[in-house]
């Protein structure tokens, strides 16, 4: 199972970030090691002193896949749910000026807090799926899946034609703007539509 997450994916994300639209997806990978699942508690690590939520919608495939063209990428996967991309920004920051790869950043222990998945056919609207990270109450994060730069169609087809896709493995779509830090205490809740999918305290 891999976990491959898309980065700047939102417009209005990449604007607070100061980044550039990218012209092609850009993408890159956790370990499974970073997943948490069962809303257990997510302790704060020792090595950042900024780690920053980033809520997204996470595609399950369901089929092996390699080369697959975006009119058939729909049936490669089934089901959608909510993650959590933690970030450690500072490091990544740091990784950024330096030049370096930032896996350190996004890939360490517990860094993919996952939620419950739902088949995609219980959707209203496939291509406008609302989501919202809430944080201790108050709604941070907010979109739609028609906000995204490039559609899940685009992101499995291009990721398909460097890594081959296989049962089980996760696509975390990319995060809207509102991204920020937490701290001990905090209580994060995903919502997909208007049911609440994930759940996460800070300790």
């Amino acid at each position: 199972m891999k976990i491959i997450c898309i980065g700047r994916n939102y417009r209005e994300h990449i604007k607070e970030l100061h980044h550039e639209v990218p012209a092609t997806p850009v993408f890159f990978l956790k370990p499974d090691t970073s997943l948490l699942i069962r809303n257990r508690p997510f302790f704060l690590p020792d090595f950042s002193k900024e780690i920053h939520y980033e809520v997204e919608l996470v595609m399950k495939i369901g089929k092996v896949g390699k080369n697959i063209q975006k009119k058939f990428a729909h049936t490669y996967y089934d089901e959608i749910g909510i993650g959590i991309d933690f970030t450690a920004r500072d490091l990544q920051n740091i990784s950024k000026q330096q030049g370096l790869p930032w896996l350190i950043a996004k890939g360490f222990d517990n860094a993919a807090p996952l939620g419950k998945f739902i088949p995609k056919e219980q959707l209203k609207d496939q291509q406008d799926i609302h989501f919202h990270l809430n944080l201790n109450g108050t709604t941070v994060q907010k979109s739609s899946s028609k906000e995204m730069i490039f559609s899940f169609d685009d992101i499995i087809s291009y990721i398909s034609h460097f890594i081959t896709l296989k049962t089980g493995d996760l696509i975390f779509t990319g995060t809207p703007s509102g991204v920020g830090p937490v701290k001990v205490g905090d209580k994060l809740e995903g919502f997909l539509e208007d049911e609440k999918m994930l759940k996460c305290e800070i300790r």
